[in-house]
């Protein structure tokens, strides 16, 4: 059989683990253990790096169902926040997620043991964004759509609240170049900003993001805490 497209560990770990969230969001109801489920531990390198891939998303059926994490879930992006810092040069998205996966976890996860070392990270700059052209703009947001979550401000999200009608042209031109993995991270965006224009018909482009881009569980994932967020405000 040709391997020559076969997929890399991490990818396909990265798919596993993306496919456990989605499977925790959809049952309404925590799994043990999201990371468990997928054969991630903290010894599992090629699983750890597949959560910092993943980000606080790791923890997102907590997040939105506001219930207290696994003890796996949380020693896994632990680990993943301590073994992959960023670089002094790396590109701001990594910085910023890797603030959200420290935010994260010291927002739900129980607070660290007396002794273990701590891990502070300033919020970074995200002056950049608010002159980015649109289409950088949308593709910037869907790399951090796991920022985007209730009851989690921060300046990435000011930016996306402030900037929903150029979202919304992202989210369409997306949809129209077939790239559902930054479709269903800006319409995330927009769900939880609560800004989308009227016209822009979200709610269905979601379900046809879903229906076209649903073999990569990431896109997946991103639609479904579209549709709690949703389901939530209208509560």
């Amino acid at each position: 059989m040709d391997q020559t497209h076969a997929p890399s560990p991490l990818a396909g770990a990265v798919h596993d683990l993306a496919t456990e969230v989605v499977l925790a969001l959809r049952s309404g109801d925590h799994l043990a253990t999201v990371c468990g489920a997928a054969g991630i531990d903290e010894e599992n390198r090629t699983g750890i790096a597949a959560a910092r891939v993943i980000g606080a998303d790791v923890l997102l059926p907590s997040v939105l169902y506001g219930r207290n994490p696994h003890p796996g879930d949380v020693a896994v992006l632990d680990r993943a926040v301590r073994e992959f810092p960023p670089k002094p040069d790396a590109p701001a998205a990594t910085a910023w997620s890797h603030w959200h996966m420290i935010s994260t976890l010291r927002r739900i996860a129980p607070p660290p043991p007396p002794g273990a070392p701590a891990v502070t990270y300033e919020e970074p700059d995200a002056a950049w964004l608010e002159q980015a052209p649109w289409q950088s703009f949308t593709h910037q947001l869907s790399v951090l759509a796991p920022l985007a979550v209730p009851a989690a401000p921060s300046a990435v999200q000011r930016a996306a609240a402030a900037r929903a009608v150029d979202l919304a042209r992202g989210f369409v031109r997306a949809v129209r170049r077939r790239d559902w993995l930054q479709a269903a991270g800006a319409g995330r965006w927009l769900t939880a900003t609560g800004g989308e224009p009227a016209t822009l018909g979200l709610e269905r482009g979601l379900d046809f993001v879903e229906l076209m881009g649903g073999h990569d569980p990431r896109v997946t994932l991103h639609v479904r805490a579209a549709r709690l967020m949703a389901e939530a405000r209208t509560r």
